[in-house]
């Protein structure tokens, strides 16, 4: 099976000429269709603007980017992105923030005028589907925070993109609620075979969730360790308290230590 988004030594920098800043440099990587994997690496090294490249918000500098064998030129709708602040618009209910995506990509936007209770459903379903039944009509005033960031995974869900990215999606959160969230991520991978690429400060979290987790320099980021995480699925939380998860996450800790 072909790999779904193929790097080949790209490089990206915010600006041109001699003001440009690098951000990246020289990473290749692969993700293959379904694989869930997680990028980690000190303050500033680039890990956003690596999932900016690949949802094709920011254009490579040098190198070679695609995704379903097709080079990224603009943003794609195969895509969908949820961030460390839910923005859920407290205007919109629950299950209509929800629905937002749907206004906005085609072809749904065509279709959910005269559809919108049958994508309401889906959307409602999907809420349901990660503990919020209940829930669908509450304002986000209403939802603390671990809801709300599940509301927004189900918006970034909603219109079926083929790669999840998730920008330290449960950061802002106490440490009971995100391992709550993390095995809610696990059961939506595993249900859904979505492709996921979790950007995370958080080495229990990456190696918890992930198949493969690379570590990034300084600014200019590079890829320094590719590392395969061999723990079995499916996962519980207590498997890390055990010394093969610990050996993982201490051998991370030992590389990005390293780079400060």
């Amino acid at each position: 099976m072909d790999p779904l988004v193929v790097l080949n030594n790209v490089s990206m920098a915010y600006g041109k000429g001699a003001s440009a800043v690098p951000a990246i440099e020289d990473v290749s990587l692969d993700i293959e269709p379904g694989e869930f994997i997680a990028v980690v690496g000190p303050s500033g090294c680039g890990k956003s603007s690596l999932m900016k490249l690949i949802s094709g918000l920011h254009p490579v500098s040098k190198g070679e980017l695609k995704v379903k064998g097709e080079t990224v030129t603009r943003p794609l709708k195969s895509v969908g992105m949820a961030f460390q602040n839910s923005n859920l618009l407290p205007w919109r209910t629950c299950v209509d923030n929800v629905l937002l995506p749907l206004e906005i990509v085609p072809p749904h936007r065509q279709r959910i005028g005269s559809h919108r209770a049958e994508y309401k459903q889906k959307a409602v379903d999907l809420l349901n589907s990660v503990g919020l039944t209940g829930f669908t009509d509450k304002f986000p005033w209403q939802l603390s925070g671990g809801m709300q960031q599940r509301a927004s995974i189900c918006r970034a869900l909603i219109h079926e993109p083929e790669v999840l990215m998730l920008d330290e999606p449960f950061g802002a959160l106490d440490a009971f609620t995100r391992e709550e969230l993390w095995c809610a991520l696990r059961d939506i991978h595993a249900a859904r075979g979505v492709t996921v690429m979790l950007v995370t400060h958080d080495l229990r979290e990456a190696v918890f969730l992930a198949d493969t987790v690379y570590v990034m320099s300084n600014r200019p980021g590079r890829i320094v360790k590719k590392c395969r995480v061999t723990i079995p699925r499916p996962r519980d939380l207590e498997v890390t308290y055990t010394a093969e998860f610990q050996d993982v996450v201490h051998e991370l800790r030992s590389m990005i230590g390293g780079k400060h």
